[in-house]
């Protein structure tokens, strides 16, 4: 059963073409990912269901309902974390859940989201004095405290550190476990591929790809993926003109570090390895560092959506309407 159906979607500011023609489903009880690089239209999409802002063209149901009319009926079962809480600095943990609680009729104890959310330690701390997984950690016992349906989390993860995403990693599969189906945005491959079962690759307001993680991957079918440093400069066109090569990538590193030189991260053919290294022997050039992977789901995003991510988008600040 589908719980969230998108159909052509379509929102412009003046000139500017946010998103343009998206189109897809969440399955109830899923975990699905809305993956892209900055100033894609991820975030405009996911405002435009959670009716934060109005649509210019397309058709949106959110549990059968339209969020441009049912609004104040889809905030009942539909729990949000977006990228910024907009919490008073002083208002203090458990206040604020209590706050929230009251604007539920069936609002889950906040001493229940305290203990399981591990914010009891802090509930008498004001919001401006928590760390930013303890800010992560209440804006998610926030957009639970209404027992939703669905839970949209916007970009849980920037900013935090490694110890801290991974925290925020086991609340997503928490929540999963409450029955709770997730729609994730966000930019870290590594999140998408261990939470989503489904993602969809959004690149300059529209869709370019719908798949599993997996299937993303698949979709490289018979590429590997080849890394190693030069020490010293070699025309890259003589990699990239190679037949067995599909993308060269390069990074300098300056002279005086630890591993100076240029690094090459190239995708092709099974057969491309062998191809790269007789290039590279016929040139004279020592290769440092050689590593040898199968292609990743980073791999996948970056065939779909390039090195060119274009620029990052700026949008109006007023996104609530009654």
């Amino acid at each position: 059963m589908s719980i969230l159906e998108i159909k052509n979607l379509r929102k412009t500011y003046g000139a500017t073409v946010a998103v343009d023609d998206v189109s897809f489903s969440v399955e109830e009880g899923e975990v699905f990912g809305i993956l892209g690089p900055n100033g894609a239209g991820k975030t405009t999409t996911v405002e435009c269901i959670e009716g934060l802002r109005r649509r210019d063209g397309g058709e949106i149901r959110v549990l059968g309902r339209d969020p441009d009319h049912d609004h104040r009926a889809l905030t009942r079962v539909v729990g949000v974390q977006l990228q910024e809480a907009g919490l008073q600095d002083r208002i203090r943990v458990r206040e604020a859940l209590d706050l929230f609680a009251t604007l539920y009729d069936d609002a889950v104890a906040p001493d229940d989201l305290l203990e399981e959310l591990h914010l009891d330690d802090v509930a008498t701390t004001p919001y401006g004095e928590l760390s930013g997984g303890q800010k992560q950690r209440l804006s998610i016992a926030l957009a639970l405290v209404g027992r939703p349906r669905i839970a949209i989390l916007d970009e849980l993860t920037t900013g935090l550190d490694p110890v801290g995403r991974r925290e925020a990693w086991s609340l997503v599969e928490r929540i999963r476990e409450r029955g709770v189906t997730v729609l994730l945005v966000t930019h870290f491959m590594e999140e998408a591929e261990r939470l989503c079962d489904r993602l969809a690759v959004i690149d300059r307001g529209r869709v370019v790809a719908l798949d599993t993680p997996s299937g993303m991957v698949d979709r490289l079918s018979g590429r590997q993926v080849l890394r190693f440093r030069l020490t010293h400069a070699l025309d890259p066109r003589l990699i990239s003109g190679l037949s067995e090569v599909r993308d060269v990538r390069t990074r300098e590193t300056a002279l005086g570090s630890a591993a100076p030189g240029t690094t090459y991260v190239i995708t092709g053919t099974d057969r491309m390895t062998q191809a790269v290294m007789t290039t590279l022997t016929r040139e004279g050039a020592l290769a440092h560092d050689l590593r040898l992977d199968r292609a990743s789901l980073d791999d996948a995003f970056v065939a779909l959506v390039g090195e060119d991510v274009g620029e990052t988008m700026t949008i109006p600040k007023e996104v609530s309407h009654s």
